[in-house]
């Protein structure tokens, strides 16, 4: 069944809504019954719709099957008890419930494994995706299949950067470095959630690692003007902790990797570095008081993102020791949409049976069965004006360098 779900961040009690239809389905064939929370917002309403034209009997309008076919019910995120009888007889839970900065307990993953009940996030924070990951044991013994970090950036990126390492070292290419670049114009029209977590993050050291080494960097700094193709071309980007860092680095086995976001206007740039350079690390660690900013500053936002549009791009490179280097990329005029079709993409990989109990990251090979994540970025990369694996740079970037005969870098 397509689940939809109502959440507010930070608001004590969260709302969940849950359908009837047909979302997905099993090997088994029968139906599956998908809760999602968080549905009234921008990413769990994308995800819900997602499901909806992903089904293989997509014909029926979205409005119709939530009209007709849903049930609207109240849950409190935090609380075990609700969350629980809430997700009784459901086959998957899709949280998408954040901000997930500050965040101290996994509430729902660990309902979902006392229920016995399929789990995915889509976490972008690093200390809760590992504190996600501290319950694999637990859910492998429950048999329940769990996956963090399973949106668009950290999860689709994930398995790009999975996609890259494999094909490399399958022409012996040792990968040597890997970097994220994130773009997105201004807010990417997913509402209050993503400003407050990209406060949240400035509030946080940046966690990167080299040659080997953790390393701890400064909150957007490090810029670097990346050309992300068609569409977008060349924006600058600042180093942000991102969890696919960690996760790339410990799964992965790349000695160096970072990630990279940058927004435009470029003014909001200049702002995210005015705030991680004279905002107190105190103030941007408090979710009350980042939430207050939030509301102070998001008419504003509202009222630039109308003009900014909500493109969003992701470019992972991976350099190697044998001098190959590739990169993948993906760009999509809508955020607000792409999120859910990458999203659901995972919801759908659980449900066909491509992953294994136990809590799982998106590059690994248990939580997305390595001869699934073709299909998995095919259905993620829906609606994209640009979507190439395994080139080289100069294959897809705007302004190439030629350094003589026909050479390009």
């Amino acid at each position: 069944m397509v689940a939809m779900g109502v959440v507010r961040a930070c608001a004590p009690p969260a709302a969940a809504s849950l359908s009837r239809e047909a979302a997905a389905q099993r090997k088994s064939s029968r139906t599956a019954r998908v809760l999602v929370l968080g549905g009234t917002g921008r990413v769990g309403a994308s995800t819900a719709a997602a499901l909806s034209n992903l089904r293989p009997d997509k014909g029926e309008s979205l409005a119709a099957k939530l009209g007709e076919q849903s049930e609207f019910v109240q849950v409190d995120t935090r609380n075990a008890t609700m969350l629980e009888k809430a997700l009784q007889g459901v086959d998957l839970v899709v949280h998408t419930a954040g901000p997930f900065q500050r965040a101290e307990e996994c509430t729902v993953l660990q309902a979902a494994i006392s229920t016995k009940t399929a789990y995915i996030d889509v976490c972008d924070d690093t200390d809760y995706s590992w504190r996600a990951k501290g319950f694999h044991e637990q859910a492998k013994d429950a048999g329940v299949q769990a996956i963090t970090t399973a949106g668009i950036y950290p999860g689709v990126s994930n398995v790009m950067a999975a996609e890259l390492v494999h094909a490399a070292r399958s022409e012996n290419g040792e990968p040597e470095r890997l970097r994220f670049f994130y773009y997105t114009a201004g807010t990417g029209g997913a509402g209050p959630t993503i400003l407050a977590t990209s406060f949240l993050l400035l509030g946080e050291d940046v966690i990167a690692y080299n040659k080997g080494e953790e390393i701890k960097l400064k909150p957007y700094s490090g810029a670097l003007g990346i050309d992300f193709g068609k569409g977008v071309r060349k924006k600058n980007v600042y180093l942000l902790n991102l969890p696919e860092v960690k996760s790339a680095f410990k799964i992965l086995g790349v000695p160096t990797v970072s990630a990279r976001f940058g927004t435009a206007p470029f003014f909001w740039n200049w702002g995210m570095q005015a705030f991680a350079n004279f905002l107190p690390a105190e103030f941007l660690r408090d979710r009350n008081m980042v939430q207050k900013l939030v509301e102070s500053v998001d008419p504003l936002v509202r009222a630039v993102d109308g003009i900014a549009g909500e493109r969003v791009s992701m470019r992972v490179d991976l350099e190697c020791s044998n001098g190959r280097n590739t990169i993948g990329l993906f760009t999509h005029k809508k955020l607000s949409v792409s999120v859910g079709f990458a999203t659901a993409a995972f919801a759908l990989a659980v449900l066909e049976g491509n992953t294994q109990p136990g809590v799982w990251f998106p590059e690994e090979p248990e939580g997305i069965a390595m001869e699934a994540r073709k299909l998995l970025l095919e259905r993620a990369s829906q609606g994209t004006s640009n979507f190439v694996m395994n080139k080289p740079s100069w294959m897809v970037e705007t302004d190439p360098k030629e350094v003589g005969l026909g050479i390009y870098v």
